[in-house]
């Protein structure tokens, strides 16, 4: 057909369809959203969010049991079904169990050089293992402040193998001032290096910082409660503490107070 024009002889334009609120809830804007002119309306989000929020509750309330150890566990006879709570009585035994037969450390292992393959390289293929390299002198205080926690971390960690040996009797040459180095093997590799307290916290260094250590390279599983036991044992000695410096500055003021009356 001549000039474009089609047979109804109206010009082909596109037609503006008049649209108020493209997300009301109208007639006119199904209509629409059925002929595909709009999108569809955007699903409420509340919905969703609430049932999630209902998801992660019931979650948190099923493993309400999950870190406690058996003497918390003991505490709750009164308030827990006893089958739930013997379900995880059998859990924690079994991990009680499983701990005490991966523990076949308990020490600190000092090294020789000619021992290092053995003792720390093929050993990594069973456990891991944390070599400290200490320095030679008995005033580097970084290292006098790990030669103290090593023995604290084998004792409590004995599914982890600790070994101790003088930086320069394992490298020749080592500088001193990389001293104290810790090297952590797993399957005859190497998997972190820590040179110095310094990404720690230095000479403050405490057995609590190797133990995120420990956990943020696997050696020990997230949850453990050991480390666990450890951080509660801590806050509430802080708590005591908090208790006995309000306890004393209280008697200080009365102390004051009665000085006035003199």
């Amino acid at each position: 057909m001549e000039g474009g024009m089609p047979p109804s002889g109206m010009p082909d334009v596109p037609v503006q369809v008049p649209i108020d609120n493209p997300n009301a809830d109208t007639e006119w804007n199904d209509i629409l959203r059925k002929h595909g002119i709009i999108p569809e309306k955007p699903k409420d989000p509340e919905p969703l969010i609430q049932e999630a929020l209902m998801e992660a509750q019931q979650r948190a309330y099923q493993n309400r049991l999950e870190d406690k150890d058996l003497d918390e566990l003991a505490a709750l006879e009164d308030d827990e079904d006893e089958a739930f709570l013997e379900s995880y009585r059998q859990k924690r035994m079994a991990e009680i169990n499983a701990l005490a037969k991966a523990s076949k450390f308990g020490s600190v292992y000092p090294l020789q050089k000619v021992d290092f393959t053995r003792e720390v390289t093929e050993a990594s293929n069973s456990a891991y293992v944390f070599v400290l390299l200490a320095s030679s002198t008995d005033s580097h205080v970084e290292s006098r402040v790990l030669s103290e926690i090593w023995p604290q971390l084998a004792q409590k960690y004995g599914d982890v193998k600790f070994c101790s040996i003088r930086a320069d009797m394992c490298i020749e040459g080592y500088p001193e001032r990389n001293c104290p180095t810790v090297l952590i093997y797993r399957d005859g590799d190497i998997r972190r290096q820590i040179v110095t307290l310094r990404e720690l916290q230095g000479v403050r260094t405490r057995l609590e910082n190797l133990e995120s250590v420990l956990v943020e390279v696997g050696a020990v599983k997230e949850g453990d409660p050991r480390v666990r036991r450890r951080y509660e044992d801590e806050d509430e000695g802080q708590d005591v503490r908090r208790q006995l410096n309000g306890s004393s500055r209280r008697k200080d003021h009365d102390d004051n107070d009665d000085d006035d009356w003199d």
